[in-house]
């Protein structure tokens, strides 16, 4: 009886593919979708705190102004923004625009950078009018 196994082709696994902004991208935008699941619960928290007493509003408005709390902020806005930017790069995948491999890997690499800049704009705006 012969080993079947043996004559079969071996699926390409991580040590073949090179990571390229397109696929980190997709990982990201994955991620950033569980992410934004737990910030959710954040602002469910907020909004229950805000209709249970001032007492416990006041606490979870100190646990989000600590450094902890800001920082856990800062992630779920640059999550937020990623993961939007990322939908729209879909949607404008699903309309049939964007598929040539250069101008992929370039809105790939923008969406990173814009995501970036955007959730700095946001804290800086959100400081700024504080």
């Amino acid at each position: 009886m012969a080993n079947v196994t043996n004559n079969r082709p071996l699926s390409p696994h991580l040590q073949i593919y090179k990571l390229i902004p397109t696929m980190a991208m997709s990982i990201i935008h994955r991620i950033t979708g569980g992410a934004l699941y737990f910030g959710t619960l954040l602002v469910a928290w907020w909004l229950i705190a805000a209709a249970t007493g001032e007492g416990y509003y006041s606490f979870v408005v100190w646990f989000m102004g600590s450094w902890f709390g800001k920082i856990i902020l800062l992630g779920y806005t640059w999550a937020l923004i990623h993961h939007m930017l990322g939908g729209l790069r879909h949607l404008m995948w699903d309309l049939g625009y964007g598929f040539e491999k250069a101008f992929s890997t370039k809105l790939a690499k923008a969406n990173i950078i814009a995501s970036i800049v955007l959730t700095i704009a946001v804290w800086t705006i959100g400081y700024l009018v504080r």
